[in-house]
């Protein structure tokens, strides 16, 4: 990899759906975003460690283990840490209110961004009638997830051969099996229904690995994404604007812009 970015600081930085304990999970691709990234308050919008992989089979290799350990650090340095479970993680729901090598685990929140709006901060599971409603239903989607996850790898290795671009089996998977069940359903609306319940300019929330910032249901709606595909976070610049970063893009740009200029020119 050459060109390494700049590293950069920010008021706030938003990351959900990290599934560690996956084989799914893009750890390496996190570290290197939390090299070159930093803030003065970290939310870990849910889902960070799977508790429903784990449980069903061990899988913790040294690069989960380092994305942890790079968090605790950034806490340690003085960044305020705020864990909010998700559906994935939920076992970490008996400690709202506690706090663990400083990072501190909380239900929701109220994030006060420098231009003083105020986003209700959720995992967002809660509006998942999956979820909430049939648990064994869901288990089933994670596994045909995870499953489409692996053929994935193998799949556009061949494409590649080929000379096909990259395709997303795992995501149309999982946009099949949710609407399948309808899951996706009008779930931005009623997250940004509870904003509007909660009297806040917007709302920040993960869950359904769709990174995606818009207003069109009267309220700032943000998705952090996901680090098993798209590799997402969202930040609070320091005058309150919020970006998106897609670090999943941006990586594959600095390591095949040198490629194409040492291309040989082909003569007219």
């Amino acid at each position: 990899m050459t060109d390494a970015p700049e590293e950069r600081r920010y008021r706030s930085m938003f990351l959900s759906d990290v599934h560690l304990g996956t084989k799914g999970c893009q750890a390496d691709l996190l570290l290197d975003f939390l090299k070159y990234h930093d803030a003065d308050t970290i939310y870990l919008v849910g889902d960070i460690v799977d508790g429903w992989r784990l449980r069903s089979g061990w899988y913790w290799p040294q690069a989960h283990n380092d994305v942890v350990q790079k968090l605790l650090r950034k806490g340690r340095k003085g960044a305020r840490m705020v864990y909010l479970p998700g559906n994935h993680d939920e076992f970490l729901r008996d400690y709202y209110g506690s706090h663990f090598g400083g990072i501190e685990v909380v239900e929701t929140a109220i994030h006060e961004a420098a231009d003083g709006k105020r986003y209700l901060v959720i995992h967002g599971d809660v509006f998942d009638v999956v979820v909430r409603h049939a648990k064994w239903l869901a288990f089933l989607g994670d596994g045909a997830y995870s499953f489409a996850l692996g053929v994935n790898t193998y799949l556009n290795w061949i494409r590649r051969k080929l000379g096909f671009p990259y395709w997303s089996l795992s995501q149309w998977a999982k946009l099949k099996v949710k609407n399948a069940v309808n899951f996706i359903g009008r779930f931005e609306e009623a997250v940004a229904t509870e904003a509007r319940r909660h009297k806040v300019d917007g709302v920040i929330c993960g869950h359904i690995h769709h990174a995606i910032m818009h207003d069109n249901f009267g309220v700032s709606y943000l998705n952090c994404g996901d680090w098993v595909e798209s590799c997402t976070a969202i930040v609070e610049h320091e005058d309150g604007r919020f970006e998106l970063i897609d670090w999943a893009r941006q990586t594959r740009a600095r390591v095949t812009a040198p490629l194409l200029l040492e291309r040989p020119k082909v003569a007219a």
